[in-house]
């Protein structure tokens, strides 16, 4: 079983944030061991944190949100599903605005940005929470479970069956660094020309384009490049899930299987696997016990231990 891993030293990107419309920037920068995924913020005269963690959840309309007070970020699915796919533990995420850079709508930009910084191992072992009974939320029509296995993978299936280019789609996905970056990492946002006017009547996908979401009219593609790949859609609802079960905190050993699902679901799922801990155990564990993934954390105070965050973006 391997270890904890971080970045070897910080990286940066900038661009335009998917809903917002707004110039963002990160820079993602190493971490000790046991940190996590924290995003952090200056605030004032204050360095403010935020977990990437279930109690945080705000809003999951169209993309998965984090807020505590005065701190919300959006569209934080893509890096995290960048950082789990390639087994990246512990770093800082430092944002200048309040989303992430929506890139070109997949999480291949986070991926290269993170094997340039280098990722290195560290000395705590990795724990996992491995599933020994079935857990599903959902109904006859979207649903989403995880089911015991040898292996994480998932199965996720989509039905657009009004849709030519999309139909009936099915991946399965075996949860390695390697099959996430040739499979998943590429795969973008996609989204139907007719709902795009009611997403900017909601403040949404102000930042969209067709340079960072693929776009289909009733019949068609309207992306002169082409999709990705065939079953490009259901491969980014892989990247979505990914992204979102990195709110549990802690990697999971089992098998998950969604059905036409979607980031509120996918949420709730990470919520009913906390609040079940008789269905799973914890390998590898060293100290950390089920009552550390259960109970609720709540970190509202500023990050005092960062100093070296402070002039981060004046390198951009």
């Amino acid at each position: 079983m391997r270890k904890q891993q971080t970045l070897s030293k910080s990286s940066f990107f900038s661009g335009i944030g998917l809903h917002s419309g707004n110039p963002v920037s990160l820079a993602i920068h190493p971490a000790p061991s046991n940190t996590g995924i924290v995003f952090v913020k200056h605030i004032g005269d204050h360095i403010h944190s935020l977990p990437a963690s279930i109690d945080f959840l705000g809003n999951t309309d169209h993309c998965t949100t984090l807020e505590s007070g005065d701190f919300q970020i959006q569209t934080v699915e893509h890096i995290l599903a960048a950082l789990v796919g390639m087994e990246v533990d512990n770093v800082y995420v430092e944002l200048e605005g309040n989303e992430i850079p929506a890139a070109d709508g997949s999480a291949a930009t986070f991926v290269e940005i993170i094997q340039q910084a280098g990722i290195v191992e560290q000395t705590p072992p990795r724990t996992y929470l491995k599933v020994v009974e079935p857990i599903t939320v959902g109904d006859d029509q979207r649903s989403i479970s995880v089911i015991p296995s040898p292996l994480p993978k998932i199965t996720y299936f989509i039905d657009f069956p009004n849709h030519p280019l999309i139909q009936q789609q099915e991946f399965v996905h075996a949860c390695t660094p390697v099959e996430f970056q040739k499979h998943i990492a590429s795969a973008r946002t996609f989204a139907f020309r007719k709902e795009v006017e009611f997403l900017w009547s909601r403040g949404l996908g102000l930042g969209g384009s067709l340079l960072n979401t693929v776009v289909f009219s009733d019949s068609d593609l309207v992306n002169e490049g082409g999709l990705r790949f065939t079953d490009e859609c259901v491969r980014h609802k892989v990247l979505d899930l990914i992204g979102d079960l990195a709110l549990l905190s802690i990697p999971v050993v089992g098998h998950f299987e969604a059905r036409c699902s979607g980031h509120w679901l996918h949420a709730e799922l990470v919520k009913a696997i906390r609040n079940q801990p008789e269905k799973w155990i914890l390998f590898n564990a060293g100290t950390q016990t089920k009552t550390d993934i259960t109970s609720a954390t709540q970190m509202n105070s500023p990050v005092t231990f960062l100093p070296d965050l402070q002039p981060a973006f004046q390198t951009l």
